[in-house]
């Protein structure tokens, strides 16, 4: 082999190594996407989960609002009927 024939084959080396080196490059572009895509997904459910929470949340206030009003009412319905069933009874 002469000189020419030594470059020619380096050349043909580097460009096999190259070649190898997109075709990975490529690979882990495609798993870089799938991987985002994954994460993409993961925050939308954590992003509906969080609206659901929250939802959930309100209706608990709201339901712990409507409960104060009632005892508020009822308690003292309930103290002046056990006043009204202690009086009948001790009458």
């Amino acid at each position: 082999m002469n000189e020419r024939d030594e470059t020619l084959e380096v050349l043909r080396e580097i460009s096999r190594n190259q070649q190898a080196m997109l075709e990975g490059q490529k690979e882990a572009l495609n798993i870089q996407r799938e991987q985002f895509e994954m994460a993409r997904i993961q925050f939308e459910r954590a992003e509906k989960l969080q609206d659901r929470a929250e939802h959930l949340q309100d209706r608990g206030s709201q339901m712990m609002k409507t409960a104060r009003r009632v005892l508020v009412v009822i308690l003292p319905l309930i103290i002046a009927l056990v006043i009204y069933l202690s009086w009948l009874i001790f009458r």
